[in-house]
């Protein structure tokens, strides 16, 4: 088991910059690979990047190319998410999300089995 906790979320005006961070605690001496997803209202959850455990490998959503960079402290059990170039339509809920094993990490929320309980990131124009 697994337990994940989100900060770093706020409100920001649009062209700014945030930081988010994901601590892992639990069974964390497995290899695991770790994942953002946002909901905004109305819509549905969505991928945003994920990392595999050596960080040798990321994804990343074409809406957040290049302004969103996804890293990790496995020394910390600590996954971050640094978001530039903020638009109001990065406006959303921020959830992190992992699974044990996938050497690759999967864009797909349905194989993320931890989830934290989300942090809330508020773009004003």
């Amino acid at each position: 088991q697994m337990q994940l906790v989100e900060s770093g979320g706020g409100l920001v005006q649009a062209g700014g910059s945030l930081r988010l961070s994901c601590a892992a605690s639990g069974r964390t001496s497995r290899t695991y690979v770790m994942g953002w997803f946002r909901q905004a209202p109305g819509k549905e959850r969505e991928f945003v990047t994920a990392i595999s455990w050596s960080a040798s490998s990321t994804v990343v959503a074409d809406s957040v190319k290049g302004r969103f960079t996804i890293s990790r402290d496995n020394a910390k059990n600590t996954m971050y998410l640094q978001m530039n170039s903020l638009k109001p339509e990065d406006t959303a809920v921020y959830y992190c999300a992992a699974n044990y094993g996938h050497a690759v990490p999967p864009p797909n929320r349905n194989l993320y089995a931890y989830w934290g309980q989300g942090t809330q990131v508020t773009v004003s124009s």
